[in-house]
């Protein structure tokens, strides 16, 4: 690598109402690189790219581009600088092609007033094999995979001339072989002189994509270290600024009476077609039982059918014995059941209402946060304090907005919601999505507590690690069926044979 920086920060400083977010960050980009930054949600990493991307303006520090000091007013002015984004929440219109979206605000005309849609496709298709972001210029977003949409999201940095490209939490959406070929992408664009920030909670990515990694801890820059010689261990320490348990800690399990049970169950999507294909299972107490496989197999279908946001066309859900098969969602959630959702902003919370609020959602009619109709704002206010402190909720207070939160601490608004609320049944659907190796040793330890004080948990993620900790007893699904169980001793290499449709005894061998 060149010895002169692509990209300097220079004793970067942010600060809001109550909190600095950024305390002097100092860090630089050199040509070619992967730059790993890590830190706890809150820890200010966010915030820093987005000061170098011209949403936010810094109170004290310089940034430097190839020597040159910027004043980045905007994300227009960053552009022009070859700085490009993709957001952990994409920015994609969907009723428009992949080659409208990256186009957008900067498209081929004809005569100077027409869009000249084959140009926009052929310049779109040019630029994908170029960097090996295989992709169809003419599809719809909505009508592609979540993995192929950020590869759309860093086609539209390219197009725009990006040098410097920041991917926020990359991975946090993907699968397993999505996250994979994120990686070759990623080699790809540094091979041809792309500069990268990769910001991930995940150390063994960071691990294997990273040329340097910058940690930060409550907004200051605790140290920069080259890939060779760390360690996810040392790392998450770092991180933390104490010893993580990076592995989960649990007795075997001891089941009670069923408490959530599931009979040949058909779901129709809202597509029209039938996503889940006669499903039996159960739940008892006292257990936590994963559900294994590629996203897109149906997962989420059952999850909605289970919690009253989906009627089964056919089949039969109980929760402790009460029939819930045509139920509606709060009648599911009024006879036992939690549930915490895989999309946080969109099932999870209401962005423009404050934590406080968002806590209550559930029980706002029920002593002793109202009595008689009347709400007590007093009493929510201090249940809302008491439940941030005891999950340890960072970057605002009861009266803060849940959008003004990181992906993180929402999160972690929700688990906090959901036991409270004290449920026979708890659905958590991919739940440290998102979260630091903090946060996540913290909310796996609250799983396993909530299985040991006599809950049902069904846990459904994409992440085979967390099945594999967690899950007293695994259940793979495949194209709307479950095509096997598994035991908690199961391999990852099993659970990847039934996950692409192998047979039991093909993941046996």
């Amino acid at each position: 690598m060149a010895e002169t920086p692509v990209l300097e920060l220079r004793g970067i400083t942010k600060r809001f109402p109550g909190i600095v977010a950024n305390d002097h960050v100092s860090l630089d980009l050199m040509p070619g690189e992967v730059h790993a930054l890590l830190g706890e949600n809150g820890a200010g990493k966010s915030t820093l790219m987005n000061v170098l991307y011209g949403l936010y303006h810094p109170d004290e520090g310089e940034i430097l581009v190839k020597g040159k000091k910027l004043t980045l007013g905007s994300p227009k002015d960053a552009i022009e600088n070859g700085i490009g984004m993709v957001h952990q929440h994409f920015m994609l219109i969907p009723v428009m092609t992949v080659a409208e979206n990256v186009v957008l605000g900067s498209e081929p005309t004809r005569s100077h007033l027409l869009l000249d849609y084959t140009e926009s496709e052929r310049r779109v298709r040019e630029l994908s094999e170029r960097f090996g972001l295989a992709v169809d210029p003419g599809a719809r977003v909505e009508s592609i995979s979540v993995g192929q949409q950020q590869r759309v999201e860093i086609l539209k940095a390219l197009y725009r001339g990006a040098e410097i490209l920041v991917l926020d939490e990359p991975t946090a959406v993907l699968t397993p072989q999505e996250a994979e070929e994120l990686f070759e992408i990623i080699r790809s664009l540094t091979e041809q002189g792309t500069s990268v920030i990769f910001i991930s909670h995940k150390l063994n990515e960071v691990l294997e994509v990273a040329d340097r990694i910058s940690v930060l801890r409550r907004g200051k820059l605790v140290e920069t270290i080259p890939r060779e010689g760390a360690t996810e261990e040392s790392l998450a320490r770092a991180m933390v600024g104490r010893e993580v348990l990076l592995r989960v800690e649990k007795k075997p399990a001891e089941p009670g009476a069923t408490l959530l049970a599931v009979e040949d169950m058909h779901v129709v999507d809202l597509r029209g077609l039938e996503a889940v294909r006669g499903v039996s299972f159960e739940v008892r107490a006292g257990e936590i039982v994963g559900i294994a496989g590629v996203d897109g197999n149906g997962q989420s279908e059952l999850i909605d059918a289970v919690t009253g946001l989906l009627h089964p066309s056919s089949g039969r859900v109980t929760v402790g014995g009460e029939d819930v098969s045509h139920a509606s969602a709060k009648r599911v959630l009024d006879v036992g059941l939690g549930h915490i959702p895989q999309d946080r902003q969109r099932r999870g919370l209401v962005l423009q209402f404050t934590l406080a609020e968002n806590i209550v959602l559930h029980d706002y009619d029920k002593e002793p946060v109202s009595n008689f109709g009347w709400l007590h704002p007093g009493v929510v206010i201090m249940r809302a304090r008491a439940l941030l402190k005891a999950f340890d909720v960072r970057g605002g207070g009861p009266l803060t907005r849940a959008g003004a939160l990181s992906g993180g601490n929402q999160q972690k608004v929700i688990l906090a919601r959901e036991i409270e609320r004290d449920p026979r049944v708890l659905i958590a659907a991919q739940p440290t999505r998102g979260l630091d190796v903090g946060a996540i040793e913290f909310v796996h330890r609250r799983l396993v507590e909530e299985r040991d004080e006599g809950r049902a948990i069904l846990l459904v993620s994409l992440e085979l690690d967390e099945i594999l900790s967690l899950s007293d007893r695994i259940l793979v699904m495949y194209e709307g069926r479950f095509v096997g169980e598994f035991g908690p001793d199961v391999t990852e290499q099993q659970l990847g044979i039934a996950m692409i449709g192998g047979t039991v005894k093909e993941a046996a061998a």
